[in-house]
């Protein structure tokens, strides 16, 4: 692996960025989310291991714990402004 791609996932409060050439599938992210959001990618990493996903695209709540954990600062969590109801 001799690029460090990134892969973003659109989800409903935030964007989702993974760059697998940081990640050594380790599992912290996954084990550290509040909702469980995160599962294993087809996607592998920088020592041939899986990354993560979101599994979907509701059920991240923008929290960034993941991002936090990361010891190798694999996610990026990128919030989403609140739309303002229209009255």
């Amino acid at each position: 692996m001799s690029e460090a791609k990134v892969i973003s996932f659109d989800l409903e409060k935030a964007n989702f960025h993974i760059f697998p050439y940081y990640c050594k599938g380790c599992g912290l992210c996954k084990e550290k989310c509040p909702n469980q959001v995160l599962i294993w990618s087809d996607k592998l990493g920088l020592y041939g291991t899986p990354t993560v996903k979101p599994k979907d695209e509701d059920s991240c709540i923008a929290c960034s714990i993941c991002e936090m954990v990361c010891p190798d600062c694999a996610i990026s969590i990128e919030k989403k402004k609140k739309m303002k109801a229209a009255r």
